[in-house]
C-alpha cells in the first residue's frame, strides 16, 4: 500500500492527470443526471381494474372482484389485497413485499389475472394492470378554455396531446374533463314498423359489418398473397350503407331507418378552472428524464401551438412542478456553496492560504467523484442526494486537514515538500482510514433499510458513502500529490519552533494558549477517570430522560407547508352530474388553499370487509375510472393531483359475505 502512495506522490503529473479525468467525468455526470424535486422510487403496488359498462356494485363484487381475489391469494410475496366494487368496474389493489422482485411480481399478477378472466362475464373489457410509481404524477397541467363548441375544443386538445407526446421526455398527456366521442344511431320506430325490422337486426348488422376477417392466402405457384375481408368501420359515412335487410334487388340500408350522427357520451364529470369549463392535459414525464427540461419542452410545444388557436380559445398552465423543483435544487445548491465558503474561510484562517487551498480543493473533488457513482447507479439529482452532500461536507475534509497539518510540521522541521507529504500520507494512512471507516459504518445500515421508506432514504447513505470515499482517496493520494508541488512550510520563526518542540517533546500543559488549556482539561479528565465516566453517563441518561418527559414526541415526517389541497364535498340524495356541477360553481380555485383545477364527479361505492389468514382482504376507497363511474349520495370536488379527480368514498352500512 505504501508503495502505491510513493508512486502516486513521486509521479505527480500522472496523479494530477487522473484527478483531472475524475473531475471531468464528474462534471459530465452532473450534466447528464436528471434533476428532480423528489426521488423516484419503485413502490410494490399494482392496481387491477376490470371495466364492465352498466354493472352494479353488487354484481361487480360477485363477478369481477371475487374471482380476482381467489386467484391473487395464491401469489407468493403478497402482503395485502384491497378490493372495492363500484358501478361499471371492479378494482383490486395488490401490495407486495417491498423487497420482492417487482418484475416477478408483475408477471405473477398477470398470470393470476389471466386465470381469473375465465370467470368474468363475456361482455367485460380486458383487465388493466397498472404498476404504481412516484413518477406517474403529472408534472404540469395544460388547460384549454374558450367559448367555442365542445367538439372544437376537444379536437384542439387531441392535436395538442399528439404534439406533446411526441417529445422524448414525455410519457403521456392524459385528457381530463373531456367526453369520449362516439357515433350515435337514432332509430325511427315508424320506419322499423314499415320495413318490418327489429332493433336486434340493426344491432347485429352493425356488429357483423365491423370486423376484420382473415381469409388465409392464395398460392398460384408464382407467389403467395394474403387475403382478408376488410369490414371495419373507420368513419361515420361507412355506417350509412350497411345493409340491414334485402328482398330480391331491394336493399334496406341503415340510413333508411336511422339517423347516424357524431356525438359524445353522456357527461359524468366536470373539470373547471376558476369557474370555467376546461379540457386539461395532465403531462407525465418518463422515469429517467429531467423534470425541468421536460416541462420546458412541453411549454415550448404548447406556445408554438398557441399561435394557431382561434381567437376565443386560450391556453394556460397549472400545477407546474418546475418552479418547485428548481427552487428546491437552487436552495440546496446555495446552501452547499455557502457552507463551502464558510469551511474555506475557517481552513484558510487556521492553516494559511497554501495549505487551505490544498484542503479546500478536496470538497469539489469529492463531490464530483460522488456524482460519477450516482450517475452509474441511475439515481436522479434530487433533494436527498443534495442533502447527503451537505451532510458530508463537514466530514470530508477531516482527513485532508490531518495529512496537510502533519506535512506542514515536517516541512518546518526541514523536510522538502515531497518527502513531507509522503511521510504524512504514510504516517496518517491508518488513522485517516479508520476515522472515515467508522463514519461510513454508521451510515452503512441505512443502505439496507427495508420497505418503501428504505428505498426513499437510501439515496442519503449512498451519497454520503461515495462522498467520504472520494475524500479518503483525495486525502491520501491527490492531496499529497498537489502538496508535493505547491506545498510550502508554514511559520518558521523561533516562537513557532519553540511551541512545536514543546508539543513534540515537552509538556503541552505549560502552553498559554487554547492548546495548553485543552491539555490541562484532558489531564484532569484522565486523572479522575471514574468521575469523568460517571459524569458522562449521567449527562447521557439525563438527556434521554428529559426528552422523554418534556420532548414533543416522535413523528415520521416533519410538518411542512402544503402546496396543494383537496376539498371533498358530500351531499345527500341522488344528485346528477349536472346538479353536482351547478352546486359547485360557487367554489373558485382562488378561495381553496391555492388549488388550481377542480374536478366534480359523482361517485358510488359499496364496501365489503373480509378477514383471512394470513393476510387481510378489505375494500378501500380508490380511484375513479375516467368517466365510467356514476351513482348516488356522494360527489367529490377534488383538485387533480395526477389521479383523475379522485375523491374519498362514503361507507353506507356493513356489507359482507
Amino acid at each position: 500500500m505504501f508503495r502505491f502512495l510513493e508512486a502516486a506522490i513521486s509521479r505527480s503529473r500522472t496523479t494530477l492527470l487522473l484527478l483531472f479525468m475524475i473531475l471531468l467525468s464528474g462534471m459530465i455526470a452532473r450534466c447528464s443526471i436528471p434533476v428532480e424535486g423528489d426521488p423516484d422510487i419503485s413502490v410494490p403496488f399494482f392496481v387491477v381494474t376490470v371495466v364492465h359498462e352498466g354493472i352494479s356494485p353488487e354484481d361487480a363484487e360477485r363477478l369481477l372482484v371475487m374471482p380476482l381475489e381467489i386467484e391473487l391469494r395464491q401469489v407468493e410475496g403478497i402482503e395485502e389485497i384491497n378490493a372495492y366494487a363500484s358501478e361499471n368496474a371492479g378494482t383490486v389493489m395488490v401490495e407486495f413485499d417491498p423487497d420482492f422482485d417487482l418484475d416477478q411480481a408483475l408477471m405473477d399478477t398477470r398470470e393470476a389475472v389471466d386465470r381469473a378472466k375465465v370467470e368474468f362475464p363475456s361482455t367485460a373489457e380486458e383487465p388493466i394492470i397498472q404498476e404504481q410509481s412516484t413518477s406517474e404524477f403529472p408534472i404540469i397541467q395544460v388547460n384549454l378554455v374558450g367559448d367555442v363548441p365542445e367538439r372544437m375544443l376537444y379536437t384542439l386538445a387531441l392535436d395538442l396531446r399528439d404534439l406533446i407526446e411526441a417529445q422524448p421526455d414525455i410519457l403521456s398527456a392524459d385528457l381530463q374533463g373531456s367526453r369520449e366521442e362516439l357515433l350515435e344511431a337514432v332509430i325511427d320506430p315508424k320506419e322499423l314498423e314499415t320495413y318490418g325490422l327489429s332493433s336486434e337486426q340493426i344491432i347485429n348488422s352493425i356488429a357483423r359489418n365491423n370486423r376484420l376477417i382473415p381469409a388465409g392466402s392464395l398460392d398460384n405457384g408464382e407467389g403467395r398473397f394474403a387475403v382478408k375481408v376488410p369490414s371495419v368501420i373507420e368513419n361515420y359515412s361507412d355506417i350509412y350503407d350497411i345493409p340491414v335487410k334485402s328482398d330480391g334487388d331491394t336493399v334496406i340500408a341503415l340510413s333508411d331507418v336511422a339517423e347516424v350522427r357524431r356525438t359524445f357520451k353522456d357527461r359524468t364529470q366536470y373539470s373547471r378552472v376558476d369557474g370555467k369549463n376546461t379540457i386539461a392535459l395532465n403531462i407525465v414525464k418518463r422515469a429517467d428524464s429531467n423534470v425541468i427540461q421536460a416541462i420546458e419542452n412541453a411549454k415550448k410545444v404548447t406556445e408554438a401551438f398557441r399561435e394557431n388557436l382561434p381567437a376565443k380559445v386560450d391556453i394556460f398552465y397549472s400545477q407546474d412542478q418546475a418552479p418547485y423543483a428548481q427552487s428546491q435544487v437552487v436552495e440546496l445548491e446555495g446552501n452547499i456553496l455557502t457552507a463551502l465558503c464558510l469551511v474555506m474561510v475557517i481552513v484558510v484562517a487556521a492553516m494559511g492560504i497554501r495549505s487551505g487551498l490544498i484542503v479546500g480543493f478536496g470538497i469539489p473533488a469529492s463531490f464530483l467523484f460522488s456524482l460519477i457513482f450516482i450517475y452509474l447507479l441511475g439515481y436522479s439529482f434530487n433533494f436527498m442526494v443534495m442533502f447527503g452532500m451537505l451532510l458530508g461536507l463537514g466530514m470530508l475534509i477531516d482527513g485532508a486537514i490531518v495529512v496537510t497539518e502533519y506535512a506542514d510540521r515536517k516541512m518546518i522541521e526541514g523536510y522538502n515538500s515531497r518527502d513531507a507529504y509522503l511521510a504524512a500520507a504514510k504516517r496518517m494512512f491508518w488513522p485517516v482510514t479508520a476515522s472515515i471507516a467508522t463514519t461510513l459504518a454508521a451510515f452503512l445500515p441505512l443502505m439496507f433499510w427495508p420497505g418503501v421508506s428504505g428505498k426513499f432514504m437510501r439515496f442519503l447513505p449512498v451519497t454520503v458513502f461515495t462522498v467520504l470515499s472520494g475524500s479518503l482517496l483525495y486525502a491520501l493520494v491527490f492531496g499529497p500529490a498537489i502538496g508535493a508541488i505547491i506545498g510550502r512550510a508554514g511559520n518558521k520563526d523561533k516562537k513557532a519552533q519553540k511551541k512545536l518542540d514543546i508539543l513534540e517533546q515537552g509538556d503541552p500543559r505549560e502552553l498559554r494558549s487554547v492548546t495548553g488549556l485543552y491539555a490541562r482539561v484532558l489531564g484532569f479528565a484522565t486523572r479522575y477517570g471514574l468521575v469523568t465516566m460517571a459524569v458522562t453517563l449521567g449527562i447521557l441518561f439525563t438527556t434521554f430522560w428529559a426528552y422523554g418527559q418534556y420532548g414533543s414526541g416522535l413523528i415520521y415526517f416533519s410538518q411542512a407547508e402544503s402546496k396543494f389541497a383537496s376539498v371533498s364535498i358530500r351531499a345527500r340524495g341522488n344528485l346528477s352530474v349536472d346538479e353536482t356541477g351547478i352546486r359547485n360553481r360557487g367554489y373558485r380555485a382562488s378561495e381553496c388553499a391555492h388549488a388550481d383545477v377542480w374536478t366534480a364527479q359523482p361517485q358510488r361505492r359499496r364496501r365489503s370487509h373480509w378477514q383471512h389468514v394470513p393476510r387481510t382482504l378489505r375494500s378501500t376507497p380508490a380511484s375513479q375510472h375516467g368517466d365510467r363511474n356514476s351513482g348516488r349520495n356522494t360527489h367529490a370536488l377534488s383538485q387533480h393531483l395526477g389521479h383523475s379527480g379522485r375523491g374519498p368514498s362514503r361507507r353506507y352500512g356493513p356489507a359482507g359475505r
